[in-house]
């Protein structure tokens, strides 16, 4: 068991661009350098729902035989708060999200997690872009998500599914 690491949700403390700067675009925005042994492993969305542990005991078994390290990714919860002064948009409110301190506890207590080499990663915002973006800075060689069987799935569009049309990597998703 290689252990879990606490990121930053991505909404936050952004860096603004120093305009003195002689490259503008190396002032970009900067997050924690990536473990190089984690680089071209796999990713996996998990929040504790059923369909996310199928989709981690997948993962666990495709870095296992890929020989890759896996990067589970939990989502913390954001909730629009409505703006009351006239026609702004809404503005999203991070709400403290305690469930990735325990999702981190017991996935460290898990057994099934000690053949591969594995770090949890917490994003704040919107769960199809987060995964994607931590799948782009490790450059992942595949997502695995589980797939959504309820109603709201089925209404406003299932993260698997959202996911799989906007990736630009391989969207290996569970039922």
């Amino acid at each position: 068991m290689a252990g879990h690491e606490f990121f930053e949700p991505a909404d936050r403390k952004r860096p603004v661009a120093d305009p003195t700067a002689a490259d503008p675009l190396a002032a970009e925005e900067t997050r924690p350098t990536c473990d190089p042994a984690f680089q071209h492993g796999v990713v996996v969305g998990f929040d504790g729902s059923t369909s996310s542990e199928r989709a981690l005991a997948y993962a666990i078994g495709m870095a296992h035989r890929s020989r890759a390290g896996l990067i589970i990714v939990h989502v913390a919860n954001r909730l629009p708060t409505t703006v009351w002064a006239g026609c702004e948009p809404p503005v999203f409110v991070d709400v403290p999200d305690h469930r990735t301190e325990v999702l981190g506890l017991e996935l460290a207590c898990a057994d099934y997690l000690s053949e591969v080499p594995w770090i949890l990663v917490e994003r704040g915002g919107d769960i199809c872009h987060e995964l994607e973006e931590v799948g782009r800075e490790y450059e992942a060689d595949a997502i695995v998500v589980g797939s959504t069987h309820g109603l709201v799935g089925r209404m406003f569009g299932s993260v698997a599914g959202r996911l799989a049309k906007r990736a630009k990597r391989p969207v290996v998703v569970i039922p």
